[in-house]
């Protein structure tokens, strides 16, 4: 089963920091990065989707981020 998640970070190296560890747990790349400037807290917002194949049937209740 696949399963997809899409990280997002202000715009510093805590970004590809989130990505390059879910990249090191098995997830990849889905669709390029995106952009957009959040007026609430005037900083730019980065988002990219990974996926992940897994064993097993989907439920709501699991945690993505410990796959």
């Amino acid at each position: 089963m696949q399963i997809y998640r899409f990280l997002t970070e202000d715009d510093t190296s805590a970004f590809c920091h989130k990505v390059s560890e879910a990249l090191s747990k098995g997830w990849v790349l889905h669709g390029d990065p995106q952009y957009a400037y959040d007026h609430a807290n005037g900083v730019m917002r980065c988002g990219q989707a990974v996926t992940k194949e897994i064993e097993g049937a989907y439920s709501p209740d699991m945690k993505l981020g410990q796959q």
